[in-house]
């Protein structure tokens, strides 16, 4: 707690002393700092609060990725503290990976002093609104001065909190201009600094602005009408996106029971993974390429969460005569790319879950779910019997392997592109319920190393990383934030030697400039990464090596990398084949 017998060094040193008490105060309490210059004062005062939590690393890039994946673990948002110049640049790729997704940040550039400015004075650039329309909410903070009350730096930290976690969620930043001396200096009086409104702020512990904020509900006839619109349906599908928190997974679990629709949850929702209720279709992928599809006459769609991962299922959606396409999501944006939603409600998920229960009848077509159930189980031994413990090695067998021995008391973080539609199509539905993480806002694959251990030291666990290649090189750097780590990363990195997921585009058959121009080739393997940063490595070739390999490697407690090598083209073929396969059993039901 800050008190009014502590003094200042500098007027610097008081306005930084307050941005991070208040922080603190709102129970912001984890900080993730470069090295820099005229951010000293903001780190000094990270510093010296026993009660603040920090990272310090060498990238802002890795740093705010970092932050981001801690940010989807708790659900609050870390402080990012730069230096000026082109340290705020690199926060561009996670800024919108958070906005878009809706993950709170918060970030406190330091930059130069209004003469400074385009003056071509060293590393500075015009930092004012640098994100744009990115940002939930901006501020240029003004130099220290004695004319300007301290509880204004207090209330301007409070809006930036609010803003930051209250629907949408997103990052917000503070621009902190700071003269020097950038540096405790010997003591000097007090000066007034404090008004009669924070000598009272001084002597509590809570800050000094409280924002309340009401979750968005539905009114009474509202929800009787789409009570009714649901009872009226005799096959529905209730499509589950991304979910934020258990309680919502938990309410969405009892709304699925009680409308006795198919389920078909992505592998964001938290409800892709381990045995849930029996309505949850997890290979609905695969179901919904087949000729089963066509049989589902104008469905009722409701559709809850965040936006899917699938492609198929999309096309279907676009293609398919509906009944009404019902979105609920507690953000105004419009998460519907194939423009198919006729009713979209802004409100708290797990409130309007709990609402509807008692107004729900179990009105759904028998026969419509259990065809999809008979399908789940036929997929289900079409995968167990082509990847296996007991079939040769491939990329859909990693991510199935990785589904049924993954640690129930761990976490999974999957890499854009091939590695969470792996997880997606071929997770066994038998393994164990995990929490889960991708980062689907703008799907780069950029900062994905760090978005993993940001997430492993939020959710207090150790946690799975499933990343390609491109992916681990693009974001080396961040592996040196892993020895720094409580919980360690187990790394399983799939090297096809470029971008696998490219095979899988039309551009594939354009040879002469498909491997130059879109797979990449780098012809590099990792097991010199893993000895330059410390870590165990293991490169197994087979699927019962890997098991080995990925139980031993959860049980020491040490990061480590597993190195899968794979085949491009025949990674492909791989994936038709399963599809084959799938399609054919579907067929001779």
């Amino acid at each position: 707690m800050l008190t009014m017998e502590r003094k200042a060094s500098n007027l610097n040193s008081l306005w930084a002393n307050l941005i991070i008490e208040e922080l603190l105060r709102n129970q912001i309490n984890y900080f993730c700092l470069s090295p820099g210059s005229r951010s000293t004062l903001l780190a000094s005062a990270v510093a010296v609060n026993k009660r603040a939590h920090s990272l310090m690393h060498l990238d802002e890039r890795g740093t705010a990725y970092y932050a981001l994946g801690y940010a989807r673990a708790t659900g609050r948002p870390a402080v990012l503290i730069s230096t000026s110049g082109t340290a705020v640049a690199n926060y561009m790729p996670a800024v919108v990976e958070a906005s878009m997704d809706m993950v709170p940040m918060i970030l406190l550039t330091a930059d130069r002093p209004p003469e400074l400015r385009q003056s071509f004075a060293n590393q500075t650039v015009d930092q004012v609104k640098i994100f744009g329309d990115y940002v939930r909410w901006q501020f240029d903070l003004p130099c220290p001065d004695e004319n300007i009350p301290s509880e204004f730096v207090l209330t301007t930290i409070d809006q930036a909190i609010y803003r930051s976690i209250r629907t949408p969620a997103g990052p917000v930043h503070l621009n902190c201009m700071f003269r020097e001396p950038l540096v405790p200096e010997d003591p000097i009086e007090d000066r007034g600094m404090y008004s009669s409104h924070v000598r009272s702020w001084c002597k509590s512990e809570q800050p000094y602005t409280r924002y309340e904020s009401a979750p968005g509900f539905i009114d009474a006839d509202q929800l009787t009408e789409l009570a009714s619109a649901l009872n009226d349906t005799r096959s529905g599908l209730l499509i589950v996106g991304g979910l934020k928190n258990e309680v919502e997974r938990q309410s969405v679990l009892c709304l699925s029971e009680k409308l006795g629709w198919p389920a078909l949850p992505d592998i964001s929702s938290g409800l892709r993974l381990g045995p849930k209720c029996e309505n949850i279709i997890p290979y609905y992928e695969h179901i919904l390429s087949h000729g089963l599809a066509i049989s589902i006459k104008g469905p009722m769609v409701l559709h809850v969460g965040g936006r899917l991962t699938s492609k198929r299922l999309l096309k279907f959606l676009e293609s398919s005569p509906l009944e009404g396409y019902i979105m609920v999501a507690d953000h105004p944006f419009r998460h519907d790319p194939i423009h198919r939603v006729t009713t979209r409600i802004e409100v708290d998920i797990a409130h309007l879950c709990e609402s509807l229960l008692p107004l729900l009848s179990h009105g759904q077509d028998h026969e419509f779910l259990e065809g999809f159930k008979t399908a789940t189980r036929v997929v289900d031994e079409v995968l167990e019997d082509l990847i296996g413990s007991d079939t040769p090695f491939s990329e859909p067998a990693c991510a199935r392997l990785i589904s049924k021995y993954i640690s129930g008391d761990t976490g999974l973080f999957l890499a854009s592109s091939m590695p969470i539609r792996d997880m997606d199509m071929f997770a066994d539905v038998k393994g164990p319920a995990v929490p889960v993480a991708c980062n689907r806002g703008a799907s780069g694959i950029d900062g994905t190393i760090a978005s993993a251990a940001g997430f492993a030291t939020g959710l207090r666990r150790p946690v799975t990383l499933l990343i390609g290649d491109l992916a681990f090189l693009h974001d080396l750097n961040s592996l040196a934030m892993l020895k720094s780590l409580s919980h360690p990363l187990v790394i399983v990195v799939i090297n096809n030697n470029g971008g696998g997921i490219f095979s899988f585009l039309p551009i594939a058959e354009h040879k002469a400039i498909f491997e130059p121009y879109f797979s990449t080739p780098h012809n590099l393997t990792f097991e010199n990464a893993a000895r330059m940063f410390g870590f165990d490595y293991h490169a197994p070739e087979t699927t019962d090596s890997f098991v080995l390999c990925y139980q031993s490697a959860q049980s020491k407690g040490r990061s480590t990398i597993i190195e899968v090598k794979s085949d491009r083209s025949e990674n492909y073929k791989i994936h038709q084949a399963i599809h084959q396969r799938i399609v054919a059993a579907l067929d001779s039901l």
